[in-house]
């Protein structure tokens, strides 16, 4: 790339996160790029997946998945879908509008049991049956509590399509936990190169037409993929996958929760044959040193905080250039993320478990690390624990 050249970013949220709310490092990163005058974008590709096969058109890809599996592997949750499958088809649309907002007038119809199809994960309710009452939810909601109750019935729909989809398409399949056992506490990358070499399936092949439009609308020159969960691992890669295949020249750096705190130690090389780049703790300054280097006034080896591979070993740069002061990193930015399209479940009735998956949360941080750094179960040096600044109540505000 020339030097003169700006180089556009787009910060993109691989599968799964949760369902209900952003996760913020793109926001967060979008927003102080914007600051530094670098044409950035972000997209939330996990929230897009989810959209795109729980739609009608989703579904009956799903169905025909679910047909062509032989009658005796076929579970219970899949044989409930293929025989109430029309039923499915009538009401997805409407349970996906309910639960982004659209229309609360359905929750009566929800609540009152007969408008959804009701497979196996329904018959958790019978563990609350209320013999004076007969509702096995009465005590969770009450009388007045139809609104949470109709969630709580669409929130057991949608499991039992991941379910299907779990069962008829992908074993890994879950809501937020995508390909979990993949990387999480894994010694070797061997099942993650060997589920990467697999054959694309349908949740593969939706996620790679996701990235590819996402690409298209954007055109980057640099991708950051922000990996919070080791969820998020399989999907990451396989839309940097996706990337290099059809956009040989664009540049992808892998960073976030799960690579600050299990890739500190990154000797694998087959890694990088799907990202150019992994990054570690707060983004920013490593990101700008990024830029820098792919503008080509910065050289590889003044890159900060940053793993990249040389002669098939990795090798970890890190010039001693002082971080972004948490008081200029700039204000987060939800400029392209589909705010009105995040979906508010019900999966847990315990209120003390809602925050996690009800409502959109709008995160604001008041301070960077902790300023006690005396807990024994935290790991106080990891940079975003042991390094405490504040911002002035101006610019919080």
């Amino acid at each position: 790339m020339s030097a003169t050249h700006p180089v556009k970013v787009l910060s993109l949220i691989p599968p799964m996160t949760q369902l209900n709310t952003p996760y913020p490092s793109t926001a967060y990163l979008t927003g102080f790029l914007r600051s530094r005058g670098v044409e950035a974008h972000q997209a939330d590709l996990a929230l897009a997946l989810v959209l795109r096969l729980l739609s009608r058109s989703g579904l009956t890809q799903l169905h025909e998945a679910a047909l062509s599996q032989p009658e005796p592997l076929r579970s219970a949750a899949v044989n409930f879908f293929l025989d109430h499958f029309s039923h499915y088809q009538q009401t997805i649309d409407a349970v996906i509008g309910f639960l982004q907002g659209r229309d609360s007038t359905l929750s009566h119809r929800m609540a009152g049991r007969g408008f959804l199809p009701e497979g196996p994960r329904f018959a958790s309710l019978e563990a609350f049956d209320d013999e004076e009452t007969g509702d096995p939810l009465g005590w969770a909601f009450g009388s007045l509590g139809q609104h949470d109750r109709a969630r709580h019935l669409a929130t057991l729909y949608l499991n039992d399509l991941a379910d299907v989809l779990r069962d008829a398409v992908d074993t890994r399949f879950e809501f937020v936990r995508y390909a979990e056992v993949l990387a999480a506490a894994q010694p070797s990358f061997d099942p993650l190169a060997q589920a990467l070499a697999a054959p694309h399936n349908l949740i593969d092949q939706h996620l790679a037409d996701l990235t590819l439009a996402a690409m298209a609308q954007h055109q980057p020159q640099l991708v950051l993929l922000s990996v919070p969960f080791p969820g998020s691992v399989y999907g990451a890669l396989r839309m940097a996958q996706t990337i290099k295949r059809h956009h040989p020249d664009v540049r992808i750096a892998l960073g976030g929760g799960f690579v600050n705190t299990e890739l500190r130690e990154l000797a694998e090389p087959r890694l990088f044959d799907f990202v150019d780049f992994i990054t570690l703790d707060g983004g920013e300054r490593p990101v700008l040193s990024l830029i820098e280097h792919l503008q080509g006034t910065r050289s590889r080896t003044r890159l900060v905080r940053t793993f990249v591979r040389e002669q098939d070993r990795v090798r970890y740069v890190h010039w001693p250039e002082p971080d972004i002061p948490f008081e200029d990193v700039g204000t987060p930015t939800w400029d392209g993320l589909p705010i009105h399209q995040y979906l508010s479940l019900l999966d847990m009735l315990n209120p003390m478990h809602r925050l996690w998956s009800d409502g959109r949360w709008n995160k604001l941080t008041v301070a960077h690390g902790c300023y006690w750094k005396q807990c024994s179960f935290c790991d106080v040096s990891l940079d975003y624990i042991s390094r405490y600044e504040t911002a002035s109540a101006s610019t919080l505000v």
